[in-house]
C-alpha cells in the first residue's frame, strides 16, 4: 500500500521557510503549493514530477483484528479496583454475590468489578 509521509513533508517544509509573520491559513496554503512543486524524480534524474510524490512510500500493514461490539469481554483492567460501580466497598455482612460470576460484591453494588455484569436489587 502506498502512503503519504505527511510528517516528513511538513517537516522539511517547516526546516526551510520562515513562517515568522504568517498565519495559520497562509502556511497551509503555502505548505499546499510547495507540494505541488515540480521537482526532479530522486529516483530519475530526466524526469520532473510533483513534490507530493516524492513523499508517497511503500508500506506493508498486518491485518487488524475486528472486534464484535455485540459482546463485552472483560480485560480485567477495572478488576479489584474497588472503584467501579460504587466507591464504597464495604464486603462485611451486608454482602452480596454477583449472579453471573459468583464473586463476592457490596451490598450496594450496582455492577461486578469482576465480570462488569449490571446487578439485580
Amino acid at each position: 500500500m502506498e502512503i503519504f509521509g505527511g510528517k516528513a513533508a511538513a517537516t522539511d517544509y517547516m526546516s526551510t521557510h520562515t513562517l515568522a509573520f504568517s498565519t495559520p491559513e497562509l502556511t497551509l496554503m503555502r505548505f499546499a503549493f510547495w507540494l505541488g512543486d515540480i521537482v526532479l524524480d530522486p529516483k530519475n534524474k530526466e524526469r520532473k514530477i510533483p513534490r507530493l510524490l516524492t513523499y508517497i512510500e511503500e508500506k506493508d500493514f498486518e491485518p487488524v483484528e475486528v472486534i464484535d461490539d455485540e459482546t463485552f469481554v472483560p480485560t480485567g483492567a477495572i478488576r479489584q479496583s474497588g472503584t467501579y460501580g460504587n466507591v464504597k466497598t464495604d464486603v462485611g455482612s451486608n454482602s452480596k454475590f454477583c449472579h453471573e460470576c459468583g464473586s463476592k460484591l457490596s451490598a450496594n453494588a450496582r455492577f461486578c468489578t469482576e465480570c462488569g455484569t449490571t446487578q439485580q436489587n
